[in-house]
């Protein structure tokens, strides 16, 4: 049996895939002073649902993506370092994420075992290190479980019921916050919640395209 996401609570979603994710992670002392729920979901499904390319897919894009990253990172002081290819497939360490009902520590760990040590958490033998790193020794056959497997749909299915698009995002209030560089955004909406009601914000929301087709 799985377990449906609680909308009225401030959730976090997240892939492993992502530097960005774990650029944002890192900067968790500058959150909002409450707890969100960090919630793991699967950015390739979310991109096939929206009909999105991923940014990796366009040679000239990722090429830019990674520099970002690591532009970001040296800018804020994270260590970072690639793992040896991207994209991985992060299909296990979500599941591991699942199956520990993972905090945001233990999420944190596994983001800092991919992005900050560099390893491929896709090959057998770094996996089940990373499953001894976070208790979780018997790791590789806990996500062969159905219900983990089912959980991790779910939640997917669930984020993309809310809208969600990417990751990393925030869910506050109702609203989504997309991107490493959306925090000063999340920031001032969990202080000033009305400015969403704004009235220029109101029209900008609901602007008509003016593409045919």
């Amino acid at each position: 049996m799985t377990d449906g996401i609680d909308a009225t609570q401030p959730l976090w979603f997240y892939d492993f895939v992502s530097p960005f994710t774990y650029l944002l992670l890192e900067q968790h002392d500058k959150w909002p002073g409450f707890p969100f729920v960090v919630t793991p979901v699967v950015l390739n499904d979310l991109y096939q649902h929206w009909g999105q390319r991923p940014a990796y897919g366009v040679a000239a894009k990722r090429v830019f993506m990674y520099r970002h990253a690591l532009f970001r990172a040296d800018q804020l002081g994270i260590p970072f370092k690639m793992p040896p290819a991207h994209p991985f497939d992060s299909t296990r360490p979500l599941l591991l994420a699942v199956a520990a009902k993972a905090d945001i520590n233990c999420v944190r760990e596994i983001f800092r075992f991919i992005w900050r040590e560099g390893r491929d958490p896709s090959s057998d033998e770094a996996f089940a290190e990373l499953c001894e790193r976070v208790g979780l020794p018997d790791g590789p056959e806990l996500i062969q479980q159905e219900e983990v497997k089912a959980q991790l749909r779910r939640n997917t299915a669930d984020a993309i019921a809310l809208g969600v698009f990417g990751v990393p995002t925030f869910w506050l209030n109702d609203q989504l916050f997309w991107g490493e560089d959306a925090l000063p955004m999340v920031l001032y909406c969990a202080r000033t919640p009305n400015w969403l009601e704004s009235k220029e914000v109101k029209r900008i929301s609901s602007l008509p395209s003016g593409l045919k087709g």
